[in-house]
């Protein structure tokens, strides 16, 4: 039931928040497979905290193009989770009536809705934390290069725009392509002279949602005790599973790892598929953007060991951008985990992985500086 669902999502710090880290290795409390077992733990306590948190830091999330397939569904979220008291929702239209709907939940977050470029401004103000996934989604057909033609531009003026208003505020870009799109929002925000590299995030958790999700399955173990690193980007090839770092270790063959790892990377096509070219990957991708989200709050109030994979600006790699574990504090990330000991094939994967994701971060770049 409904109050079953919002029980358990109103207790995102037991369902989806990280551990601890033990030898480079973390793991998130994400019970998707485990929905009644850990509804039923949440229905026992939630009488007694329901969704008030009066003790939790008031924060303002932002959710820009919360109109959208993506957007509606992580508003949702957003207005449930017990670290947010304001939740500004903004598109180019439709988001007064998704305001409206939203904000009848009986949950802690005063909720507003924005619709056009006149109202952009008053949206982002006093943000802590904005959340995009404003752009078109990936339809069949469509290449990365049609994709990355109509949401570069977007997501340059929406950058635009948080750099003037809410410059401190903490930036998580869903916005396909990730691999460029991030690269274009820090070389907007240079542009600007506020750009801070521990706050740009490009949201990489439903890689690690879908790792953890299908190694799980195939290895029989409760999700909930799962944990998967992955690296690298956010698109194809350039998504990289370390399934050799998995925890419970399992009894896996080689050919069950690449079938995994494959699909790991394939698993926004598989979406689109299965939806006949009428949607993509919007729930998942909306949870998964939630998990983050909260994340990035439990951070700024200062919770130790908040460990969250993300593609942002480090020296891991040769490249500039590259999706790891980091650890999120008050003033963002406040460490970047390196990749660890990987396996022949995921040291082959890697390497493979650096020549496409190089070319996705310079046309990023290129574009930001020439537009």
């Amino acid at each position: 039931s409904f109050c079953l669902l919002r029980s358990v999502f109103s207790l995102f710090p037991e369902l989806s928040t990280l551990g601890k880290a033990h030898s480079g290795q973390f793991q998130t409390q994400v019970a998707m497979n485990s929905l009644f077992k850990a509804g039923s733990q949440a229905l026992k306590v939630a009488g007694s905290r329901g969704f008030a948190a009066h003790n939790v830091p008031k924060r303002k999330v932002v959710v820009l193009g919360a109109a959208g397939g993506i957007g509606q569904p992580i508003s949702l979220l957003m207005k449930i989770s017990p670290y947010v008291t304001e939740l500004s929702l903004y598109d180019i239209a439709g988001t007064p009536g998704v305001a409206a709907d939203i904000s009848h939940i009986n949950s802690r977050a005063i909720t507003k809705g924005f619709a056009g470029d006149d109202q952009l401004a008053e949206a982002l103000q006093d943000a802590d934390v904005v959340i995009m996934p404003a752009g078109v989604p990936r339809k069949p057909g469509m290449t990365r290069d049609d994709l990355f033609k109509i949401n570069a531009g977007i997501v340059k003026g929406l950058v635009e725009a948080v750099g003037k208003n809410c410059p401190e505020a903490l930036l998580n870009i869903i916005s396909n392509p990730v691999n460029s799109t991030v690269p274009i929002a820090a070389e907007t925000l240079k542009k600007m002279g506020v750009y801070d590299p521990k706050k740009l995030f490009g949201v990489t958790t439903l890689d690690v949602v879908r790792a953890k999700t299908f190694y799980a399955d195939k290895a029989g173990l409760d999700v909930a005790d799962v944990d998967v690193p992955v690296v690298g980007g956010h698109a194809g090839v350039t998504i990289l599973p370390l399934f050799s770092q998995a925890t419970p270790r399992a009894s896996l063959s080689q050919a069950d790892l690449e079938a995994l790892t494959t699909r790991t990377q394939d698993g926004g096509t598989e979406v689109v598929q299965a939806k006949a070219g009428k949607g993509s990957a919007t729930l998942s991708m909306a949870y998964a953007g939630a998990i983050f989200a909260d994340a990035c709050m439990r951070g700024l109030n200062g919770e130790s060991n908040v460990i969250e994979s993300a593609y942002t600006q480090n020296d891991v790699t040769e490249l500039p951008f590259f999706a790891t574990r980091v650890r999120l504090g008050p003033s963002g990330v406040e460490e970047v985990f390196k990749l660890g000991e990987m396996s022949e094939y995921e040291q082959q994967g890697l390497k493979a992985l650096l020549p496409e994701l190089r070319a996705s971060i310079d046309k990023g770049v290129e574009f930001a500086n020439s537009n």
